[in-house]
């Protein structure tokens, strides 16, 4: 049984908070909702979400957690039980959520030693539509996360979380590389990246539309913002893609027309990113190469808890 359903939030903790700040809810065009000392929770204005960007002021850049919804408070406490059965490590059991919206929900250890969070009952956030040629996020579209171990991190968020398998992105040189994960009919809320160590590898936010899309692609690249891959479109999830390198380092894309599936008739496929549509339908990004992927592997990410293998 599923118990997720959908990607809330992905929260960040930086060293130079001003300059973080800046760029997220600047050029990057989320809203700021709320602050107090050295945090702030920023939002998109397509998204019922209270917020999808937390920032944290710290001495060491970090992915502070990831958090997931759940349907009811029944739902986190049965996904609480489940995950204390099959022994993975709780930081905090089911209970009230202080931080902006409240809500029900409790944080955990994943497999590679990220903290999750999962919570239900979150108040909505007074959103609206996105209008047309409007180049800001609408909303949260997935994370992908880097994993020195990529099958049995996936094998974990299957066993415990109910994610499916959508896509897998592999070449005959370098086997499999990324695993798509979902939780819904959207092709992934999640991706699995093969990298040396455990980090973040990009946060993804979904544009209104093509024209949004590349509007707000071209003001981050006038911004002086350093693109490192797109714009395109790829093959395994059909969705387009840019991305750029916030003031941290961290991988962040701007994103549109993410496939959705008919979750009774998908079978996943195996698609061979050594061929160049596979990576680019378009045929209008730079080139993929080892450089280009170097740069999603972020900075070893010691913020984790060393987890056991479950």
């Amino acid at each position: 049984m599923r118990l997720l359903t959908h990607l809330r939030h992905v929260d960040l903790a930086v060293p130079d908070y001003h300059k973080q700040l800046d760029f997220y809810a600047g050029v990057w065009g989320l809203t700021k909702v709320a602050e107090d000392s050295g945090i702030a929770f920023l939002a998109a204005e397509g998204s019922p979400e209270q917020y999808v960007v937390r920032l944290r002021e710290a001495d060491e850049k970090r992915l502070d957690l990831v958090s997931y919804g759940a349907a009811s408070p029944a739902d986190v406490d049965t996904l609480a039980e489940r995950l204390l059965a099959g022994g993975v490590r709780l930081i905090t059991r089911p209970g009230k959520v202080d931080t902006p919206g409240g809500g029900y929900g409790f944080r955990f250890f994943d497999v590679d030693g990220r903290t999750i969070e999962v919570s239900a009952d979150v108040a909505v956030r007074r959103h609206r539509k996105i209008e047309e040629k409007e180049s800001i996020p609408v909303k949260l579209s997935h994370v992908v996360l880097n994993s020195p171990d990529l099958n049995r991190t996936r094998e974990w968020y299957e066993r415990h979380l109910g994610f499916r398998l959508s896509d897998t992105l592999s070449s005959p040189h370098m086997g499999e590389v990324m695993h798509f994960m979902r939780i819904s009919s959207q092709h992934h809320s999640m991706a699995i990246a093969r990298g040396p160590h455990t980090s973040l590898h990009h946060v993804s936010f979904e544009m209104r539309g093509i024209d949004e899309y590349l509007r707000g692609s071209g003001r981050v690249m006038r911004a002086g913002f350093r693109k490192i891959w797109g714009p395109g479109r790829h093959m395994a999830g059909d969705n387009t893609f840019t991305y750029f390198l916030d003031p941290h380092g961290n991988t962040v894309e701007y994103t549109t027309e993410l496939e959705v599936l008919d979750e009774d008739t998908w079978h996943p496929h195996v698609y061979d990113f050594s061929r160049p549509e596979v990576t680019d339908q378009w045929g209008t990004a730079n080139p993929m190469n080892e450089l280009v992927a170097k740069e999603s592997f972020n900075d070893p990410d010691r913020g984790c808890f060393v987890a056991p293998p479950v």
